[in-house]
C-alpha cells in the first residue's frame, strides 16, 4: 500500500509503529472486526443444542442470541468517542481483551443466566473494539490505499456473516470431545490471544484527546435512545410484540429529539458534541449512510429469511443452509474488494447501477423459489450476481461517505457509519424476519415457506430501490459539495 501518508505531528501519526507496517496493522484490526461479525451469526446454529444442554427456555435462548447484539449496537458510538478520548489502539486492545475473556467465559458457562451475562459482556467488548477499526483506517490510509482498506472492511462484514453459520454448523456437528455447543464461543479464544499479542507490537500508542469537551450527557442520551430502539426490534417478534415494546419504540423517538437538543446546547456553549455537525454536513454522507442502511437491512434480512426457508421449509441442515447462502456473501465480498478495477468513469454511478440490478435480482430469486423448488445451479448463479451487484453499490458508498471526512473527525464518522451498518443489520433481521414469519408458521411445507420468501423478497426489492434513490442523492450532494 504505497500511497500511505503519515503527517508528522498530526493526530494519529505514529511513524515507528502503525505507519511503518500499515498492511500488518490492517490485518490486525480487520481480524478483530471479523471476530465481532462472526459472533453475530455463529451462535444461531448452536441454539437447539444449548436448549437441550442447559434446559433453557425460549425467552432465555432469545437473550443468549440477542444479548450480544443489543449491547454491541447500543454502545458503538460510545466506543468510538472513548477511542478518541483514550486512544484508538488502547481501546481496541481493551475491547479485544474483554471480548476474548467473555468468549472463554461463555464457552465454560454452567447455566443459562451466566451465558446471557457473558454474552452481554461480549457485546460490550465488541462495542469498544469495533469503532476503532474504522478510526484507524481513516487515520492511517489515504487515497487509493484507504479505498482498498474500506473494500477489505466490507468483505470482512460479508464474509463473517456467511462464515458464521457454516463454521457454527461444523463445530456443533463435530461435537469435539463431547463439548457440543461450547466451541462456537471457544473458537474466539486462540484468535483473540494471537491478535492481542500482535496488537502489543503494532497498534498506535496515541494518548487520546484532552478531557475537556467529552460529551457525557450526549453519550447517556444516545445510549438510551439506541437501547429503546434496539431491544424491542431484537426481542419483539419472539415475545409477540408486547405493549412495552411499542412504548420503547415510541420512547426512542422522544429521546432522539432530546439528543438533538442536548447536542445543540453543547455546540452553542463551545463544547464538542458527541456527533459533530461538521461530520453530518460532509457532502453526500447522510444520503450515503441512508443507502448503506437499506442495503445492509436487505442483505441481512435476506440471509435470515433464506436460512429459515432452507432449514424449516426445505429441510436442509444448518451446514448446508450456510453453504448455499455463501454465493451471495462471496459475491458481495469479492466486488467490495475489486470494484475499483472497473473503468473509472463508472465509479460515481456504481451505487445506482448496483442497486438497479440488486432489486430485481432479489425479486427474481424469490419468484423462482416461490413454489418450494430446490436451489439449483441457476439460483446459485443468480445469488452470486446479486452479491456482486450489492458489493458494487455498498463499497463505493462507504468510500463516498468517509472520503471527505477530516482525520480529526475520524472517531465521529466511524461511530456513525459503524452504527448505521449495525442498525441496518438489526432492522433487516427484525423487520424482514417478521415479514417472513408473519406469512408462515414454521416448520412448514416447502411451498408455503417459498411463498413467505416471495413476499419477503418483494419487500427487500423495495428497500433496495429506496437505497438506489438515496445513492443518487448522495452522488449529487458530493458533486455539489
Amino acid at each position: 500500500m504505497t500511497d500511505l501518508q503519515t503527517r508528522p505531528g498530526a493526530p494519529g501519526a505514529t511513524p515507528t509503529r502503525a505507519a511503518a507496517r500499515p498492511g500488518l496493522l490492517l490485518a490486525l484490526v480487520l481480524g478483530g472486526q471479523f471476530m465481532a461479525v462472526l459472533d453475530v451469526s455463529i451462535v444461531n446454529v448452536a441454539v437447539p443444542t444449548i436448549r437441550t444442554d442447559l434446559h433453557a427456555s425460549g425467552a432465555a435462548l432469545q437473550l443468549v442470541v440477542a444479548g450480544y447484539t443489543i449491547a454491541y449496537a447500543v454502545l458503538l458510538i460510545t466506543g468510538a468517542r472513548l477511542g478518541a478520548r483514550f486512544g484508538y489502539g488502547r481501546l481496541f486492545q481493551l475491547g479485544l481483551a474483554g471480548f476474548t475473556a467473555a468468549s472463554l467465559a461463555c464457552g465454560l458457562a454452567s447455566g443459562t443466566g451466566w451465558l446471557i451475562g457473558f454474552r452481554l459482556l461480549q457485546g460490550v467488548g465488541a462495542a469498544l473494539m469495533v469503532p476503532q477499526v474504522m478510526s484507524m483506517i481513516q487515520r492511517t490510509f489515504t487515497g487509493a490505499a484507504r479505498t482498498r482498506a474500506l473494500g477489505l472492511y466490507s468483505a470482512v462484514l460479508a464474509g463473517g456473516m456467511a462464515l458464521g453459520q457454516v463454521l457454527g454448523g461444523l463445530l456443533v456437528s463435530a461435537d469435539l470431545l463431547g463439548t457440543g455447543w461450547r466451541p462456537v464461543f471457544l473458537v474466539n479464544v486462540p484468535l483473540g490471544l494471537a491478535l492481542l499479542a500482535a496488537g502489543a507490537r503494532l497498534l498506535p500508542r496515541r494518548p487520546g484527546e484532552p478531557t475537556e469537551g467529552f460529551d457525557v450527557p450526549g453519550l447517556v442520551v444516545l445510549a438510551l435512545t439506541l437501547g429503546l430502539l434496539v431491544v424491542p426490534l431484537v426481542l419483539g417478534h419472539e415475545l409477540g410484540w408486547p405493549v412495552w415494546g411499542w412504548a420503547m419504540l415510541a420512547g426512542s423517538g422522544v429521546t432522539a429529539a432530546l439528543f438533538a437538543v442536548v447536542e445543540r446546547r453543547i455546540a452553542r456553549r463551545g463544547g464538542r458534541p458527541l456527533i459533530s455537525g461538521r461530520v453530518l454536513r460532509t457532502p453526500g454522507l447522510l444520503s450515503a449512510a441512508g443507502a448503506i442502511f437499506m442495503i445492509m437491512a436487505a442483505f441481512s434480512g435476506f440471509m435470515f429469511a433464506f436460512a429459515l426457508h432452507q432449514q424449516a421449509g426445505l429441510g436442509h441442515s444448518a451446514l448446508r443452509a450456510g453453504l448455499l447462502s455463501g454465493p451471495v456473501a462471496l459475491g458481495f465480498g469479492l466486488s467490495s474488494l475489486r470494484w475499483q478495477r472497473l473503468p473509472s468513469r463508472l465509479h460515481t454511478v456504481l451505487p445506482v447501477l448496483g442497486t438497479a440490478l440488486v432489486a430485481p435480482g432479489y425479486l427474481l430469486l424469490a419468484l423462482l423459489l416461490r413454489g418450494g423448488a430446490e436451489i439449483g445451479p441457476g439460483e446459485l448463479l443468480l445469488m452470486t450476481g446479486i452479491g456482486l451487484a450489492a458489493g458494487c453499490a455498498y463499497a463505493p458508498l462507504f468510500a463516498r461517505a468517509l472520503g471527505r471526512v477530516l482525520p480529526a473527525d475520524a472517531a465521529d464518522a466511524s461511530g456513525v457509519m459503524v452504527t448505521v451498518v449495525q442498525l441496518g443489520q438489526l432492522v433487516g433481521v427484525a423487520v424482514l424476519g417478521s415479514v417472513f414469519l408473519g406469512q408462515v408458521r414454521l416448520p412448514a411445507p416447502a411451498d408455503a415457506s417459498g411463498h413467505a420468501l416471495f413476499v419477503t423478497g418483494a419487500v427487500i426489492a423495495a428497500a433496495v430501490a429506496l437505497a438506489g434513490v438515496l445513492a443518487a442523492r448522495s452522488g449529487r450532494a458530493e458533486r455539489a459539495g
